[in-house]
């Protein structure tokens, strides 16, 4: 229709085209994928998040796995099996470790191979005659694991403990294990058939306790305690002598020894060996020490000071018979002064308390031991056997200045 001559621009004429489109647009129901304005006609990218790039990172390139690796400051085995591609748990199998394992620097690792085969248990563990020989890295609970007995019965058959101590080569006996033949030739001397000498006195074993050797002479642990002065504290070594209560001397059944020491010749003393000599002999006179023990006494101070009153010795031992403070025979001043350790000698030392050491008169049956005996049972030496040489030129000693 033309309107009285008036031209309607074009822009304008096209409002009512647009107004309609937007009514069709509005009845029409609304969909999600037409709300949005189409800005680009190519696809939009968007990022893909890939599962297997989070769970595991990607194998680095591959690296030379050496045979060997040596531990550096601050390695751990987990670190130095990511460094070259393996697994931690193969690097531990392969050096024979476990994950509570320590590493240290300078420590040598192997990366390849395989694990080292566990040393195999020997077959036969025990010997024919049912005693085992204690190996290297053996305890008491795998040994009678590994031989089917229980501790307990362990501990009975070899008179042990807890606190026991095994060492290898030693020889155990396995209870309920019989044998048809003779065990081989022992590596160490097998125990007496009798272990308390005639006079009472027991010489004590590689692997004895206290425990073991009282059980074995049928005394109690105290009983043996109270003869020896000694207490649960106390260290004992093989060749100490240890006096027995109870046993009665039998000198008729006692062995004879294969030979009699040899004696030292008897040497001239100076004028401070007279003198020390001539004090021994007053003091044991005054005690009313039989000759014997008063040359125990010369002889003791023969073989520890050379009759000499010394101010030095093995670790704090001092004095004429080598007197140790820190095993309870005095002060310093008192073992040195010649008097007291003469009288210490003889009597021992008692405090409040009771003895602290033993003095020779305190020895039980100290009359029937041999002359080294004696002087071991008071003086306690590393060198027991060193006393018996003395006797020959103490018994002249007491003779010329007594």
């Amino acid at each position: 229709m033309r309107h009285s001559g008036i031209r309607v621009p074009a822009a304008t004429a096209a409002i009512p085209a647009v107004a309609g489109s937007i009514a069709l647009l509005l009845s029409a129901p609304i969909a999600a994928s037409a709300a949005e304005p189409q800005r680009d006609a190519r696809p939009a990218v968007v990022p893909q998040l890939r599962l297997g790039a989070v769970t595991a990172a990607p194998r680095p390139t591959a690296v030379d796995v050496p045979d060997t690796y040596t531990v550096q400051l601050g390695d751990t085995v987990f670190g130095i099996s990511v460094r070259y591609g393996l697994r931690t748990a193969d690097v531990l199998a392969i050096n024979g470790l476990t994950s509570s394992s320590i590493i240290t620097p300078g420590q040598v690792l192997r990366l390849k191979g395989t694990a080292p085969a566990a040393q195999a248990a020997p077959a036969a563990p025990v010997a024919a005659g049912g005693t085992y020989t204690v190996q290297k890295g053996d305890t008491l609970s795998s040994i009678a694991k590994r031989n089917g007995v229980t501790v307990q019965a362990l501990f009975a058959a070899n008179n042990l403990s807890w606190s026991s101590i095994i060492y290898p080569g030693q020889k155990v006996s396995i209870p309920g294990a019989g044998g048809a033949a003779a065990p081989a030739a022992p590596a160490a001397p097998a125990a007496p058939s009798a272990p308390v000498a005639a006079s009472g006195v027991y010489t004590v074993q590689k692997g004895d306790t206290l425990s073991s050797i009282a059980k074995r002479n049928g005394v109690t642990v105290q009983a043996l305690f109270a003869a020896n002065k000694l207490g649960w504290s106390s260290i004992i070594y093989p060749g100490q002598k240890l006096a027995i209560p109870g046993i009665v001397p039998a000198a008729a059944t006692a062995p004879a020894p294969a030979a009699p020491p040899a004696q030292e010749p008897v040497p001239a003393l100076s004028g401070e060996q007279i003198g020390n000599a001539q004090l021994i002999i007053r003091i044991g006179r005054e005690l009313g020490v039989p000759d014997r023990g008063i040359a125990i006494a010369l002889g003791a101070a023969m073989q520890e000071s050379w009759l000499r009153n010394l101010d030095w010795g093995d670790r704090d031992s001092l004095g004429l018979f080598q007197q140790r403070p820190s095993a309870g025979w005095g002060t310093e001043a008192q073992v040195m002064d010649a008097s007291y350790a003469t009288r210490a000698f003889y009597l021992g030392v008692n405090d409040a308390n009771g003895p602290v050491t033993r003095g020779l008169l305190d020895i039980p049956g100290w009359q029937s031991l041999t002359f080294t005996q004696a002087a071991q049972a008071v003086q306690i030496s590393a060198y027991p056997d060193r006393y018996a040489r003395w006797e020959n030129a103490a018994t002249t000693w007491l003779a010329t200045y007594g």
